[in-house]
């Protein structure tokens, strides 16, 4: 397939993650220098279906880079995995003349562009935009830097009190069912231990740590637990704790949809900025339907369907370096 590309639409879908803005504003203003019209789609695949497109030119995203959220705002929507709802969607983009659309999300957001390829003659490319990091075909997605950071900083004021009053605190992160965001943040912040849905520790080794550490008279600490881990969430190890251990004074933190909001990072926006703008230039040169990402720093393309279904690994000598250190 190949098409001239004068007019193209941008929309988030799913989770908010900090760096979209960023991403619209480098779709916008790659666009605008190309002599190419853009059209924001509000609400995601909802809006599409709605024909809820705004033009937007540069002086619309002008100091966006720094704001969280999106600006063209998210929603999930049941209706666009139907025939009929993406027949609407189609429809609305030929209303506005439309030659292609570029989706940042996850993977529920390339399911749907997956499945309204497979229809219909308006190419999409997608950018990963999910502060989960699981993504398959990019070593990183938008939104993940500023993650880790802010799941870090609430972990450093938790650190205070937890010394303070000799506690043990049990830190819930996000990340679905991948445990990239705890990895990282249980390296960064120095936990003691840290349960991820990719290992099999679990409880019996963190009653090993604990009695080792009661040995040392060292009743705080942070255990560091990704929401998607097998051995239960951070609520029920520290009832665990508390049932096994009552000499640790055991509470519970989850920093939860705090690491969603917040100004990006300088790496999610540097990120999202390259990725919004070779977007740009990948529909320009032909390069439809395809996820985008970068890889050891270089572009790379996957087709939706491997980035739907492939998954991506942790780094396993990041899992070693982890359990070593928090020794």
């Amino acid at each position: 397939m190949s098409k001239e590309i004068k007019r193209i639409a941008i929309l988030t879908s799913g989770g908010d993650a900090p760096g979209m803005n960023a991403a619209i504003r480098a779709v916008v203003r790659t666009a605008t220098h190309e002599d190419l019209h853009t059209y924001g789609i509000e609400s995601g695949y909802k809006g599409m279906i709605e024909g809820n497109l705004t033009r937007l030119e540069s002086k619309d995203v002008a100091n966006t880079i720094l704001r969280g959220g999106t600006i063209l705002k998210t929603a999930r929507c049941e209706e666009f995995k139907t025939p009929e709802g993406r027949q609407k969607a189609y429809e609305s983009l030929l209303a506005f003349d439309i030659d292609a659309v570029i989706a940042i999300g996850g993977n529920g957001t390339y399911t749907g562009a997956y499945y309204f390829t497979r229809e219909y003659d308006i190419p999409f490319i997608g950018l990963p935009g999910t502060i989960d990091n699981d993504i398959y075909g990019t070593d990183f997605t938008i939104g993940y830097d500023t993650a880790i950071n802010t799941a870090v900083e609430a972990i450093d004021k938790i650190r205070d009190t937890a010394s303070s009053h000799n506690r043990l605190f049990f830190v819930e992160v996000m990340g679905r069912s991948s445990g990239f965001i705890a990895l990282e943040t249980g390296i960064a912040s120095g936990a003691a231990a840290t349960f991820l849905p990719e290992t099999n520790w679990g409880v019996d080794e963190l009653m090993v740590l604990l009695k080792k550490a009661a040995i040392r008279k060292k009743l705080f600490n942070i255990v560091v637990v990704a929401e998607g881990n097998k051995s239960g969430t951070a609520t029920e190890l520290a009832k665990h704790v508390k049932d096994n251990f009552p000499e640790f004074d055991s509470r519970v933190a989850t920093i939860g949809h705090l690491q969603r909001g917040g100004s990006p990072s300088a790496y999610d926006r540097v990120l999202a900025s390259r990725l919004g703008y070779e977007a740009v230039i990948a529909l320009q040169n032909g390069i439809y339907n395809k996820a985008l990402g970068l890889v050891s720093g270089k572009v790379h393309f996957v087709d939706f369907l491997d980035a739907i279904n492939k998954k991506k690994e942790l780094d396993t000598e990041k899992i070693k370096m982890l359990d070593v250190l928090a020794m």
